[in-house]
């Protein structure tokens, strides 16, 4: 893997956190005989964190095939599912565009010596029809003009269809660059802003003229280890896709929802009273908690699953880090005081 061929993976910081991750992984990695370097670690910890979707169904697949982890394949499915592809995507784009530029350069650039050919024959000729009385030698110089203005319109009309041939394809290419912009900054699982996109977004209201009543609401799955135990993590995985649409249902067009790290779930909401702060979160959780999962594949039903929510609004002299800090010590005293509840930091 070089530089130039792949993003660093965006990881989840929270030793809370990658310590549950840790308690998974080694097992897991030592049951399917793993070898412990980084690059399996990294790809067992994408699994284990649910993060990536496309990862998750290909180990699924070879665990249930009994097929070999073996060097050849974790590398494979590290530069492939690991390491971010976008940059890749961003480089073959990028390729194509320097292409139609170049196209669009060389046709414009005929077009011009072309021109530059045929305004110094027009010269030349205007020459001519100075010093020339006879009619027949003039009728054969303007013939020639003639003849050469046609040829500078035909080269004119070749340029004209190449560089709106090359409009066309830059269009496409401005498509696709979206496209890959828009993968970099959401969560493969469940469509909502990743913790990359996260991060930003949070600095960027913090800096700016949103923060005016600023609220983040940090969501976590209870129990979601046992949800993965008891169901397996395909269950897992749409149990945070049903949480995930749930928060989009409930938050507000201005509010920006996003997955955290694993089961934990977050909604930035600038322009946003602590009071409806709190509503929005109720209403999500009570309809968590109310809602009757089955699996898909026999329609069994699952237990009761419930969230746990924390909420801070941002202080004066707040960064990012404090201000997730105290909505994480929110929601770690709604599951330290029973779950299934919502709790607001009251340092304001």
């Amino acid at each position: 893997m070089t530089e130039n061929t792949s993003f660093i993976p965006c990881y989840d910081f929270s030793p809370s956190v990658n310590a549950a991750y840790l308690k998974e992984i080694i097992p897991l990695m030592v049951r399917h005989n793993v070898g412990a370097n980084p690059i399996n670690y990294a790809i067992w910890y994408d699994y284990v964190a649910g993060n990536n979707a496309k990862l998750t169904e290909l180990v699924n697949s070879m665990i249930s095939e009994q097929k070999a982890f073996d060097s050849e394949t974790s590398i494979e499915l590290y530069k492939k599912h690991v390491c971010n592809a976008s940059l890749e995507s961003f480089e073959k784009i990028n390729d194509q565009i320097q292409k139609v530029i170049a196209q669009a350069t060389s046709s414009i650039n005929d077009t011009c010596h072309k021109a530059e050919e045929t305004n110094d024959s027009f010269q030349k000729k205007t020459l001519v029809l100075e010093n020339i009385s006879e009619a027949t030698d003039i009728k054969t110089v303007l013939q020639e003009i003639i003849q050469e203005t046609k040829s500078l319109a035909e080269t004119s009309h070749l340029m004209q269809t190449k560089l709106n041939d090359a409009n066309k394809e830059m269009q496409q290419l401005r498509l696709e660059l979206a496209q890959v912009r828009q993968a970099a900054v959401t969560d493969g699982l469940t469509g909502l802003l990743n913790r990359r996109a996260f991060d930003q977004t949070l600095a960027e209201i913090i800096d700016g003229s949103e923060s005016h009543m600023t609220c983040l609401s940090m969501l976590d799955i209870d129990h979601f280890k046992r949800v993965n135990d008891t169901y397996g993590h395909t269950v897992g995985d749409n149990v945070i896709k049903y949480v995930a649409a749930l928060m989009k249902k409930h938050a507000e067009d201005h509010h920006h929802v996003a997955r955290y790290g694993g089961e934990e779930l977050a909604i930035i909401m600038p322009n946003t009273t602590k009071e409806k702060a709190i509503e929005i979160s109720e209403i999500i959780r009570s309809s968590m908690e109310s809602s009757r999962l089955k699996r898909k594949d026999n329609s069994q039903p699952l237990n009761t699953i419930t969230l746990s929510i924390g909420i801070a609004q941002l202080q004066a002299g707040d960064d990012a880090e404090s201000f997730i800090v105290r909505a994480d010590t929110a929601l770690y005293k709604a599951k330290e005081t029973g779950r299934n509840k919502v709790v607001h930091d009251h340092s304001n």
